[in-house]
């Protein structure tokens, strides 16, 4: 998954000359990227709660599908061109990567197997819709290298995915489930989401009941959040139904905290929570980066369960390259979007538009990687932070007032949200910002 960036510039043409990792030297000089993340735009139906670039697919016979397979290739095969591309993980999301059809599926795979692009990977995601799994899709996807899916379930009860404009039978997830685990992957990933309008402590209970029988080795699980200019949000300002009471909610994240924990679920990530290795003797794969050459306290090693290592990435602020309309980039401080328009990305024949491109000063990396780390619940390395945080840096005086409150502590050498602090976690950051 990744988040949108806000599209506010237009990048003229030129300004790919100022980002080093796209040029002709950067193939030799740089190392690579370390996570690939792929945008598959088709959905078959727009959530109304979602807030990613996604395009219905109703168009005769999927034609666009063919098209969009064929510039996509034509993006992989020129960023391979341009830089060492052999990240050590990749994600494909949506849209509903699960929508496109076997025979583009096929070629997509040959593509990043013949440029050699899956040499180093140690953990491949593919997002699914319960309602587009199949048994022949998940053997092609198996056979090309995937070992991990995320499958969209966002609650099992009706009348909740209802009200998200979510159309799938809550009984594909348990189908859908078994066609990957006989597909041979045995890591994956259910999403559930809570605060919906209408739920209760009761329902979101049976949620989470449901979604550990079926064995996931990962849940994440998001409160409900308006984003601006979605089918809900809208539909909330017209009064056709209220936000949840914020003590409900809370109460509501505490059930999932708990229950989860009492699984054998390690939260590793205020929203995610991954089965510990125990769980029937296997140990998720490792891998390893640094940020700039600052160890980061190793998340992406061997941990204590199976993390989802793509997000890490982004939560420990890596290298990782996005290919497809919409996909966000960050290189060596460097960060751009491609341009979320369908149209204008298949009419591009060589570099795909892009849009927010920025160097980020070394004051505002520091920033959004303290921000991202406190997400973590390991949080953020002290020795990180003494290192990169003056003495009269003002946020000192906050950390100590937020430790104060009982907000942030210190532990086994990192500054972390306590459990207090994650109720309000986003207010905690934004003080720190």
């Amino acid at each position: 998954m990744q988040r949108p960036l806000p599209q506010t510039t237009l990048a003229n043409p030129e300004s790919i000359s100022r980002i080093p990792c796209l040029q002709p030297s950067a193939k030799t000089e740089s190392r690579s990227p370390h996570a690939l993340y792929i945008h598959i735009p088709f959905c078959f139906h727009k959530c109304h709660y979602c807030d990613f670039y996604s395009i219905v697919d109703d168009s005769p016979a999927g034609d666009r599908q063919e098209v969009f397979t064929d510039r996509l290739i034509t993006e992989l095969r020129l960023r391979a061109g341009q830089m060492s591309l052999r990240p050590l993980t990749i994600f494909i999301g949506g849209g509903t990567p699960t929508l496109l059809r076997p025979a583009l599926w096929t070629r997509l795979l040959a593509c990043l197997a013949d440029l050699g692009i899956p040499d180093n990977v140690r953990e491949w995601t593919v997002e699914a819709n319960p309602e587009t799994v199949t048994p022949e899709l998940m053997g092609l996807l198996a056979a090309g290298g995937v070992n991990r899916v995320s499958l969209g379930a966002q609650s099992f009860q009706p009348e909740l995915l209802k009200t998200l404009e979510r159309w799938h039978d809550p009984a594909n997830v348990a189908r859908a489930a078994a066609m990957v685990r006989d597909a041979g992957i045995r890591n994956y990933n259910l999403d559930l989401i809570f605060a919906i309008p209408g739920q209760t402590l009761e329902t979101l209970k049976a949620d989470i009941d449901a979604a550990l029988a079926l064995e996931p080795t990962h849940i994440s699980c998001y409160g409900l959040t308006y984003e601006p200019n979605t089918a809900m949000t809208k539909r909330l300002e017209l009064g056709q139904f209220k936000p949840m009471p914020e003590e409900t909610e809370r109460a509501m994240y505490e059930l999932v905290l708990d229950k989860l924990a009492a699984a054998g679920f390690e939260q590793y990530e205020v929203s995610n929570f991954g089965r510990r290795a125990a769980w029937r003797g296997e140990t998720p794969a490792t891998l390893t980066h640094d940020e700039s050459g600052d160890t980061l306290g190793g998340e992406l090693g061997a941990g204590p369960a199976y993390r989802c290592r793509h997000n890490l990435v982004y939560w420990t602020n890596g290298n990782w390259l996005g290919v497809g309309p919409s996909a966000a980039s960050h290189v060596d401080g460097y960060r751009w979007k491609n341009q979320a328009h369908l149209g204008k990305y298949l009419d591009s024949k060589a570099e795909p538009p892009i849009v927010d491109l920025e160097h980020l000063p070394a004051e505002r990396r520091t920033g959004e990687l303290l921000m991202l780390r406190l997400r973590l619940r390991r949080g953020a390395p002290e020795a990180w932070l003494r290192a990169n945080l003056g003495s009269e840096d003002p946020r000192w005086k906050t950390i100590d007032y937020l430790r104060e409150i009982g907000m942030l502590e210190w532990g086994e050498g990192h500054l972390r949200l306590t459990r207090k602090g994650l109720f309000v976690a986003d207010a905690v950051i934004r003080e720190l910002l």
